[in-house]
This record gives C-alpha cells, sequence and structure tokens, in this order.
C-alpha cells in the first residue's frame, strides 16, 4: 500500500496570524513529505507493505513506527485546525469539564503537559476505553493508540512546528495554537 499525503482542509497562508505560510511550506510541504517518502521506502518487501498506518503503528517499531507515526500524527495535527474560530460543541465542552474540573483547568493541563515535554514529541487529549478524556504526552513519535487510548486531538512540540514563527517561546505557540483548535472535530473523534 503506497501512503500519500494528507490534503489540508485550508491553504497554508490561512493561518497568517498565528503561522506563516512559511511553516506550512516546511512543516506540512518538507517535514510530513520526507515521513510519507520515507515509510514508502521503507515497507516494500515487509510483513507492513499492505497495512495501515494504524496497523504499523500497533506493531512496529524502529524507522518504520517512527515515519508511520509521525505521518498519523501530523495528519491529526493539521486536521485539528481551523482557520475560522470553532467553540466547543456544549456535550464536549460537558465531558471537558466532568473529566477536568473546567475549559480553563483543562486548557492549563494540556498546554501545561505540552510546554513541559523534554525534546520533542506531542502533547494528547484521548478518551479511555471507558470514554474518560485523558491528557498525555508523547516523546519523538509516541502516539496514544499503542496505550489503548483514542486520540481526538494532538499538539506538535517538535521544533519545525513552530521554530520559523516563535523561535524558542513554545509556550507562545502553543497558546497562538489553542485559538485555533477545531474543536468540532475533536468532539466529533470522540463520537466515532
Amino acid at each position: 500500500m503506497k501512503h500519500v499525503m494528507p490534503l489540508l482542509p485550508y491553504a497554508t497562508d490561512a493561518f497568517k496570524e498565528t503561522l506563516s505560510k512559511e511553516s506550512f511550506d516546511f512543516h506540512y510541504g518538507k517535514h510530513l513529505q520526507a515521513y510519507v517518502d520515507n515509510l514508502n521506502r521503507l515497507i516494500p518487501g515487509t510483513q507492513f507493505e499492505n497495512s495501515t498506518l494504524e496497523e504499523i503503528i500497533s506493531a512496529s517499531d524502529g524507522a518504520i513506527f517512527n515515519n508511520a507515526a509521525q505521518i498519523w500524527n501530523h495528519t491529526l495535527f493539521f486536521e485539528n485546525l481551523t482557520p475560522e474560530k470553532k467553540e466547543m460543541p456544549a456535550g464536549f465542552r460537558d465531558m471537558v469539564i466532568r473529566d477536568f474540573g473546567s475549559v480553563d483547568l483543562f486548557r492549563e493541563a494540556l498546554l501545561g503537559k505540552a510546554a513541559s515535554l523534554f525534546g520533542s514529541g506531542w502533547a494528547w487529549l484521548s478518551a479511555d476505553p471507558e470514554g474518560k478524556l485523558v491528557i498525555t504526552a508523547e516523546s519523538n513519535a509516541g502516539n496514544p493508540l499503542r496505550n489503548g487510548l483514542r486520540p481526538l486531538l494532538t499538539l506538535d512540540v517538535w521544533e519545525h512546528a513552530y521554530y520559523i514563527d516563535y523561535r524558542n517561546r513554545r509556550a507562545d505557540y502553543l497558546a497562538a495554537i489553542w485559538e485555533c483548535i477545531d474543536w468540532v472535530k475533536a468532539a466529533d473523534l470522540y463520537l466515532l
């Protein structure tokens, strides 16, 4: 199975106030493209040759895992963004309040987990098997699918995600990205 680049649901210059076109062109057009190309080069002749990204993430390791997970992680990250601010749907907001106490406490916990992750990686909002919302952090290409969680939202804290526009100001990048989260998408993933 040949893996392909996900299509963005917006133009690469849609986030002018938050992320520049240059940043998107490098992050999406170069970094993500490299992961897709690398995976397609690595899997022929292996047990993963005809596997989905989820199957590869669940059963592989090393370079095959890293490239497959980075494709999956980046795809969710880009799909979680919207240039048009969307409010959190009421039912999803109720679940956030149930599991974190308030939307403000949830924001603090998610952005805090992302800001404090040492090195490169991802902060995740996922649902556990009972439907409880949980926040985790994963280094490098880590993905909560491997821990039985269902990812709903991810924040990319690899330096290539923010360094062009924010340099070493990860917290500023995260605060800006928070304003671009497509809460409808996260809520829809919860309901799947």
